[in-house]
């Protein structure tokens, strides 16, 4: 898994675990104790889990999220993790499969999805979340500078708001706005 470069712009894992029957308790208690190590690890920024539908599924999703890919691989192959997952591989169906993603990729394959929405939706989607930040951002900044009375020539004025829609859109409007639109996305 590594491919032996440091993005600098952030590092995703995908991990799924298919839950024996009856070891959905021990495995929420693993759950417990492992998160917090976890999240002692430099670099770590987000811990989301994504529990299965109770009589329809018994995989769980655990997204990690962190600072850089070389961070978030030395939480993947930590001496700490392996001894966690040598703990719950008996409540596993299968071994622990996990997909690291970098980047903006994470967007449109979620849940180790191997297969993407197809191009059309992914740009419609892509757009309907630019159109609207551009906007914002740029209300937003015509006013501060206003304001403040800062002058900046047109091109220095657009990188500072492209800049501010980018981490926008990786940080804090696609991953919870491709989560609501995952129906949708791969139907």
């Amino acid at each position: 898994m590594d491919s032996g470069q440091d993005l600098g712009d952030g590092a995703t894992v995908v991990i799924t675990h298919r839950i024996r029957s009856g070891g959905t308790d021990a495995y929420e208690a693993w759950l417990k104790d492992i998160g917090p190590v976890c999240r002692r690890f430099t670099g770590h920024l987000d811990w989301q889990i994504i529990r299965p539908i109770p009589d329809l599924s018994g995989t769980y999703t655990v997204v990690i999220r962190f600072d850089t890919q070389a961070h978030l691989e030395a939480w993947m192959f930590s001496e700490e993790r392996k001894r966690f997952v040598q703990k719950v591989l008996p409540l596993l169906e299968d071994d622990d499969r996990f997909h690291i993603r970098t980047g903006l990729d994470i967007w449109f394959a979620p849940n180790g999805q191997v297969s993407a929405p197809m191009r059309w939706k992914q740009a419609l989607v892509t757009w309907s979340a630019i159109f609207p930040l551009v906007l914002g951002v740029g209300l937003m900044a015509s006013a501060v500078l206003e304001v403040s009375g800062i002058r900046l020539n047109s091109s220095l004025r657009l990188l500072l708001e492209t800049g501010v829609v980018v981490v926008l859109m990786a940080y804090v409007v696609m991953p919870p706005y491709t989560k609501w639109l995952r129906r949708w996305l791969f139907a």
